[in-house]
C-alpha cells in the first residue's frame, strides 16, 4: 500500500506538469496566430509580389541603361486585402502602371532588329546567289531578234500616242515599244493566227496591243489590267515565241530547259494556263513546226508524271510555288537556262505568303532574265517587289488599278443571314446556266452545293479542302456544260475563265474589296455583259461597304438605298468623273469624319494659287486657314459658296487627281 501511494502521487505530478506545459504551449501559439487566409487571396497577394518584383526589375535595368539613380515606389497604392483600396481602384491603378511603363532597351533594340531586318528581307535584290556573290547587276534589259514592222517603227511618237490615247493605255518607262493594233503586225506565225480566230479572237485587246510588242522585244514588264482583259495571252504567246526560236536554233536536249517559267498562285490557274499553251504548241506542230513540250508541276498531281514530260527537256513551265519549290530543292528540275519568267497574279501570291518561296526561287537563276508581272490590282507590297525585280520595266496600265470592269452590271441587295439560301434560288432566274457562286467560307460553299442539289439544281463544288481530282473534275464538268452551277471561294475567283458566265452571285461580301473585284471580274469577259449580285446585311464590315459604293459610283452603277441611308462617302463628297477608265485615278479612301454630299458633276477648273482669278469666284469674308498653299500632289482650288450651283455643298475644294478626274471635296461637314 505504501509502495502505491507514491506511484500515484507521481502520475498525478506527471499529469499535472504536461497540463501546465500545454496551457504555457497554448498561450505561446496564442501570440504566434496567424489568420486564416482563403487560397485565392493567397493566389492574388503572391501574384501582385510577382508583377511588383518583375516592376522593380524592369525600373532597374532601364534605369541602368539610361544611367540615371534607382527610384523607389514611395507613390505606389498599397495593394492587397488589408488596404482600404478598392478592388476596383486597384485594378485601375495597376492598368495605368502597366500601361505608363515603358518598355525597357532591350525590348526597344529587339524591334528595331526586326524592322531593319524586314526592311533588309524586303529590299533583298532578287537574283541568283552567283550574281550576289560576284556583285553582278544588269543595267539593260535582254535583247531578242524581234523587231516591229519598219512602217511602224517610221511612224511619230505622236501618231503612238493618239493610239495609247484611244485605248486609253498609260505606259511609264523609258524607251517604250510601239503600240501594234493586229496580231499579223506582230509577226506571228499563221498557225497561231488560226487558232486565235478558232476562238473568236480577231483584234488585240488594248493591254495586248501594247503588252505583246513590249514582251517581244525583250523589255521586263509590269502588266495592269481589270479582269477579263486579255492578260494570259500576253505572256503565253511570246513564250511560245521565244522557245520555238530555240528550238529551231539548237533542239533540246534530255533534261534541259525549261526556257520559260510561269508562276500562278493556283492549280486551278496554272492547269488553264497550261491548256492555253498546249493549245497552240499543237497547231504549230500541226503546221511542220518543231515539237514544243510544256510541262504542268502543281500539288496534288504525282510527281512520276510531271517527270516525265521534264526528262525528255521542256521547253515552257507551268507551276505553282509549292511544288516548284520542291522540284528545286531536290534538284529534280533546273533554271540554269531560264531567260523568261511571268508571275501571274502577282498580287494573290504575296497576300498568300509566297513571297518568300518567290524570292528563293529567284536564286536559283543562273543569268539574266526576262520578269514579268500581271495582277488586276497593284498594292505597295507588289511594288516594292517590283523595284527588286525587274530592270528598266514598262508599267501598262488599261483602266485604274482595281477597277472593276464597265461591262458588269452590279446588283447590291440587302438579304437577312437566314433568308440567304431561300433568295439564292430566286437569284438564279434572273440568267440562264451557267451562273458562278462565291461564299467566302467553305462551310458555307459545302452548305449551298447541298442545298441546291436537293433543290434539284445541277452544281458542282470546289475549295481548298477539296482534293485537287475532285476539283479538276468539277471545273471541267462546269466548263463542258455538264453542271449549270460552280460554288466555290475564293480559290476561283482569280484567273479562272469561263466565257459563258453571263452572272456571278456573291453569297457574302469579301473582306477585301479587292477580292470583290476579281469575283465580279469572271463575267463581262472579253467584250460581254454580265450581272454580278452580292447580297449584304449588318454583318459586312463598314469600310468594305464604303468601297464597294465607291467603286459603283465609279463605274456609274445604282447604289441601293441601304448603302445611300447607312454609308456616306465620308469627306469626298461629289465625285465628278469624266472618263470611267481614266487610268491610274487617285480615288481617296473614304474616312468616317464628314458628311455625304449629294453627286453633283462640278466644272473642272485648271489650278491656280491667287482665288481671285478663279472665274465666277465672289470675294467673301473667310477664315484665314482657308487660304493655305495648297500640297504640291493635290493642287487643290478653293471655293466657295458663291460658286454657282453650289447649292447646299457648302465651302469645300475641288481636287484635279488626273487630266479626266475631279473630286470635290467639302470643307465643313455643319454646311450640309
Amino acid at each position: 500500500m505504501e509502495d502505491s501511494e507514491p506511484e500515484r502521487k507521481r502520475a498525478r505530478t506527471d499529469e499535472a506538469t504536461a497540463t501546465g506545459s500545454r496551457s504555457e504551449t497554448e498561450d505561446e501559439d496564442d501570440e504566434d496566430y496567424v489568420p486564416y487566409v482563403p487560397l485565392r487571396q493567397r493566389r492574388q497577394l503572391l501574384l501582385q509580389k510577382l508583377l511588383q518584383r518583375r516592376r522593380k526589375g524592369a525600373a532597374e535595368e532601364e534605369q541602368q541603361d539610361s544611367g540615371s539613380e534607382p527610384r523607389g515606389d514611395e507613390d505606389d497604392i498599397p495593394l492587397g486585402p488589408q488596404s482600404n483600396v478598392s478592388l476596383l481602384d486597384q485594378h485601375q491603378h495597376l492598368k495605368e502602371k502597366a500601361e505608363a511603363r515603358k518598355e525597357s532597351a532591350k525590348e526597344k533594340q529587339l524591334k528595331e532588329e526586326e524592322k531593319i531586318l524586314e526592311s533588309v528581307a524586303e529590299g533583298r535584290a532578287l537574283m541568283s546567289v552567283k550574281e550576289m556573290a560576284k556583285g553582278i547587276t544588269y543595267d539593260d534589259p535582254i535583247k531578242t531578234s524581234w523587231t516591229p514592222p519598219r512602217y511602224v517603227l517610221s511612224m511619230s511618237e505622236e501618231r503612238h500616242e493618239r493610239v495609247r490615247k484611244k485605248y486609253h493605255i498609260l505606259v511609264e518607262g523609258d524607251g517604250i515599244p510601239p503600240p501594234i493594233k493586229s496580231f499579223k503586225e506582230m509577226k506571228f506565225p499563221a498557225a497561231i493566227l488560226r487558232g486565235l480566230k478558232k476562238k473568236g479572237i480577231h483584234h488585240p485587246t488594248p493591254i495586248q496591243i501594247q503588252g505583246i510588242p513590249t514582251i517581244l522585244s525583250g523589255r521586263d514588264m509590269i502588266g495592269i489590267a481589270f479582269t477579263g482583259s486579255g492578260k494570259t495571252l500576253v505572256f503565253t504567246l511570246p513564250v511560245i515565241m521565244f522557245c520555238l526560236e530555240q528550238e529551231k536554233r539548237l533542239p533540246f536536249s534530255k533534261r534541259e530547259g525549261p526556257y520559260g517559267l510561269i508562276i500562278c498562285p493556283s492549280r486551278e490557274l496554272a492547269r488553264q494556263t497550261h491548256g492555253i499553251l498546249e493549245y497552240y504548241c499543237r497547231l504549230l506542230q500541226e503546221d511542220s513546226s518543231p515539237l514544243l513540250r510544256c510541262a504542268l508541276c502543281i500539288g496534288g498531281m504525282s510527281v512520276k508524271e510531271q517527270m516525265e514530260t521534264i526528262r525528255h527537256g521542256v521547253h515552257m513551265m507551268v507551276a505553282t510555288p509549292g511544288r516548284l519549290m520542291d522540284l528545286l530543292q531536290k534538284k529534280m528540275v533546273s533554271l540554269d537556262i531560264c531567260r523568261y519568267l511571268a508571275l501571274d497574279e502577282a498580287d494573290r501570291m504575296i497576300d498568300m505568303g509566297f513571297e518568300g518561296d518567290i524570292r528563293t526561287i529567284f536564286s536559283y537563276f543562273k543569268g539574266q532574265r526576262q520578269t514579268l508581272l500581271f495582277s488586276a490590282t497593284m498594292p505597295k507590297k507588289i511594288q516594292n517587289f517590283a523595284k527588286s525585280a525587274l530592270v528598266k520595266p514598262v508599267t501598262i496600265n488599261v483602266g485604274r488599278a482595281g477597277a472593276a470592269s464597265l461591262d458588269v452590271i452590279q446588283e447590291v441587295e440587302y438579304v437577312k443571314e437566314e433568308a440567304k439560301m431561300v433568295y439564292l434560288l430566286e437569284c438564279l432566274q434572273k440568267t440562264p446556266p451557267p451562273v458562278l457562286i462565291f461564299a467566302e467560307k467553305k462551310a458555307d460553299v459545302d452548305a449551298i452545293h447541298e442545298y441546291l442539289l436537293l433543290k434539284g439544281v445541277e452544281a458542282v463544288a470546289i475549295h481548298g479542302g477539296k482534293d485537287q481530282e475532285e476539283r479538276t473534275k468539277a471545273i471541267e464538268a462546269f466548263r463542258e456544260g455538264k453542271k449549270d452551277v460552280l460554288v466555290a471561294t475564293d480559290v476561283a475567283s482569280k484567273g479562272l475563265d469561263f466565257p459563258a458566265i453571263q452572272h456571278v452571285i456573291n453569297y457574302d461580301m469579301p473582306e477585301e474589296i479587292e477580292n470583290y473585284v476579281h469575283r465580279i471580274g469572271r463575267t463581262g469577259r472579253s467584250g460581254n455583259t454580265g450581272i454580278a449580285t452580292t447580297f449584304i446585311n449588318k454583318a459586312c464590315d463598314e469600310s468594305v461597304l464604303m468601297d464597294l459604293k465607291a467603286l459603283l459610283l465609279e463605274a456609274k452603277q445604282k447604289v441601293p438605298p441601304v448603302l445611300q441611308e447607312s454609308v456616306a462617302v465620308h469627306s469626298v463628297g461629289a465625285w465628278a468623273i469624266e472618263s470611267l477608265t481614266a487610268p491610274n485615278s487617285r480615288l481617296c479612301r473614304p474616312s468616317r469624319l464628314a458628311t455625304s454630299a449629294a453627286r453633283t458633276t462640278w466644272p473642272t477648273v485648271p489650278w491656280t494659287s491667287e482665288p481671285s482669278v478663279i472665274p465666277c469666284l465672289q470675294e467673301t469674308s473667310v477664315s484665314s486657314h482657308l487660304l493655305h498653299t495648297p500640297a504640291p500632289w493635290t493642287k487643290s482650288q478653293h471655293l466657295w459658296p458663291s460658286w454657282p450651283g453650289l447649292g447646299q455643298a457648302g465651302p469645300g475644294c475641288l481636287l484635279p487627281v488626273s487630266p479626266r478626274i475631279t473630286i470635290f471635296v467639302p470643307l465643313y461637314p455643319s454646311c450640309h
